[in-house]
């Protein structure tokens, strides 16, 4: 597991500690797979009033995304929402998804779930 060093105060930060679902023993590719499917809004909705939605933008892909959230690749996940490719979701997003029913790719990575546009 990853472990970033905090500068400051020089001691070790706490692993960010994702992993998949359940106690599954498949390798990680096999449940990257295993646990990607294709959703509606009304199904992340709960997911997003949990805090618990990552928005990926469509240059990434779920696979390498969510990789790095099991791998706990901490400074390559901070890099992404630094640019802006990941994106924690505001009201807004959520009342346009909710409104355009829009459908998306979810990737689980718990506590995370991740996701991006379906495309139509």
């Amino acid at each position: 597991m990853v472990n970033a060093r905090d500068d400051d105060e020089g001691s070790r930060a706490e692993p960010m500690r994702y992993g998949m679902v359940g106690d599954d023993q498949a390798p990680v590719d096999e449940k990257l797979d295993k646990y990607t499917g294709d959703v509606d809004w009304v199904y992340l909705q709960p997911h997003f009033e949990a805090g618990s939605l990552v928005y990926v933008d469509p240059s990434l892909t779920l696979k390498e995304v969510g990789r790095a959230f099991a791998d706990d690749q901490r400074q390559q996940v901070e890099v992404w929402f630094k640019a802006g490719d990941l994106v924690k979701p505001s009201q807004p997003h959520a009342e346009y998804w909710s409104q355009s029913k829009s459908r998306f790719l979810a990737l689980v990575v718990s506590p995370f779930v991740l996701i991006t546009p379906k495309e139509k």
